[in-house]
């Protein structure tokens, strides 16, 4: 009997590939079945819809084969098998998806994935594939001793799943575990975390019993030791804090429990990290949709504008109002900066053209009391900023400019030219060009640069990274020719920047 995981995120996927494997089974135990095949029978392992689900499901029931589709939510599923195939090396894996790709199949090609079906499968292919899936199981050699790797088969294994008295002291006595307690705990990075793993994992062995592994670019670390876990959270985040400074992780942490139990410590450790990443998911788009808001308040129409705005806020008040309402000081802040130049005097392209003073200070919103509040204070201010960045951007400016400017500030990253500025605002090149020196005193060259600069200047002053690195976000090839130009408008190189802050 061989067990089987079907990953999916459509329902109808899922219970067709089930229906069809116990149709499957049903027919080979059939009495028309050959007498070898009536006693091998596919079951139901289980069924996952994310990526995150399935490595979970994998590690626990460790099934004979699994059915992968692709595009899942969370890691995506030739993701998922890169992280388990040499795990489990016997577990046959054929990957579904909704359309053929070349760079799909190269990656799949060095996992051992066994076949590669196009939806919709019809029965007969399903049925065939199961066929040459149950002579591959059926012709695997003997497993070898689970136990060959104690360190390894404990972490990427056992830990997973409930344990047995004697596997727990076996596991004890050959890793020489000082306590029949732990809790595990999972680090998550967007860098190496093989590196990074083994610097924690020195710094917790100063104190600590720790064993740890790596599985995509998470590290499953394993404290045997008898602790109390809100004491030990505390210190373990300040490490982590200081040993992993400017660097995006996550953390999640399990309780204390006995051996056996410890799957548990793992699958709480597992839940912490996986709501984490969904937050931070959550916080990248609220902080694209600013960016968009940013770019197109004015030149939308309003009912566009208002839910745009609702796409910011809504999610941040949904989870603290404390915190969201810092947040959205900074929103309202960065607006009427592009509106009247309130933080920056060089914010030559969108400082407001009469002089005029903000119609409001964003600290208003520290004193709302509740979300009642908030929603009649944004309503009113929104509206405010709005009609002002109508005025600036529509009233005084012809539509095609309009246009070409919103063009440009959503692919101004990109190589783009005055012939595709003007295709964008209907008209013809040499037209858009005498809207640009009419109305904004320069030329589409210059304009683009000035955009470009500004951007990059504030990416060096704000965040963490090399000039290459803003040349590159701002759409120049050559980092050279970046800082020439940086140069040449601000009269000072890009490097000099901090030192000037």
């Amino acid at each position: 009997m061989f067990s089987v995981l079907i990953v999916d995120d459509e329902e109808p996927v899922l219970d067709s590939y089930e229906f069809m494997l116990n149709a499957f089974s049903e027919r080979n135990f059939s009495e028309n079945a050959p007498p070898e095949n009536r006693d091998i029978l596919f079951t139901l392992a289980g069924k996952a819809r994310t990526g995150y689900e399935a490595l979970k499901l994998i590690h626990e029931k460790q099934p004979d084969l699994v059915f992968m589709d692709i595009n899942i939510p969370g890691i995506d599923g030739l993701s998922v098998l890169e992280d388990v195939y040499k795990k489990y090396p016997r577990m046959v894996c054929i990957l579904s998806t909704a359309y053929e790709r070349f760079d799909l199949a190269k990656r799949a090609i060095p996992l051992g994935v066994f076949a590669y079906l196009i939806k919709p499968v019809s029965k007969k292919t399903f049925f065939d594939t199961l066929e040459n899936a149950l002579s591959q199981l059926r012709s695997l050699p003997p497993e070898a001793s689970e136990y060959s790797e104690p360190r390894l088969a404990l972490l990427r294994r056992d830990i997973w799943i409930p344990m047995d008295e004697q596997h727990w002291s076996w596991y004890r006595e050959k890793l020489d575990l000082p306590s029949d307690h732990g809790l595990a705990f999972m680090v998550e990075l967007d860098q190496d975390m093989e590196a990074w793993g083994r610097q924690i994992a020195e710094q917790l062995s100063f104190k600590h019993h720790c064993s740890y592994d790596v599985m995509l670019q998470r590290g499953l670390f394993l404290i045997s030791e008898d602790l109390n876990a809100d004491v030990f959270r505390q210190k373990t985040v300040k490490m982590l804090e200081t040993a992993l400074n400017g660097l995006n992780w996550r953390f999640g942490l399990g309780g204390l429990y006995r051996g056996p139990l410890l799957y548990r410590s793992c699958s709480e450790a597992l839940a912490e990290l996986t709501a984490k990443r969904q937050e931070t998911d959550a916080w990248n788009k609220v902080s694209k949709n600013i960016g968009l808001l940013r770019q197109k308040i004015g030149l939308l129409p309003p009912e566009e504008a208002k839910a745009l705005f609702a796409s910011v806020w809504e999610p941040l008040f949904a989870e603290d109002f404390s915190n969201a309402k810092l947040r959205m000081i900074s929103v309202f802040t960065l607006l009427l900066d592009d509106l009247y130049g309130t933080l920056s005097a060089q914010n030559s392209l969108s400082k407001n053209s009469s002089g005029a003073s903000p119609p409001f200070d964003p600290l208003e919103i520290i004193t709302l009391p509740d979300l009642g509040a908030w929603k009649r204070w944004a309503e009113v201010n929104f509206d405010k900023i709005a009609l002002q960045a109508n005025l600036e951007r529509q009233g005084n400016y012809p539509l095609p400019l309009v246009k070409a400017l919103a063009f440009i500030r959503e692919n101004y990253t990109r190589g783009i030219r005055l012939n595709s500025a003007a295709e964008a605002a209907r008209v013809n090149a040499a037209h858009l060009s005498r809207l640009f020196t009419e109305h904004l005193k320069t030329n589409f060259i210059d304009y683009l640069t000035a955009l470009r600069i500004n951007e990059a200047e504030r990416l060096l002053k704000e965040k963490s990274i090399t000039v290459k690195e803003a040349a590159f976000a701002v759409g120049y090839q050559d980092p050279n020719y970046f800082s020439k130009a940086f140069k040449k408008l601000k009269g000072i190189l890009p490097t000099e920047v901090r030192g000037q802050e």
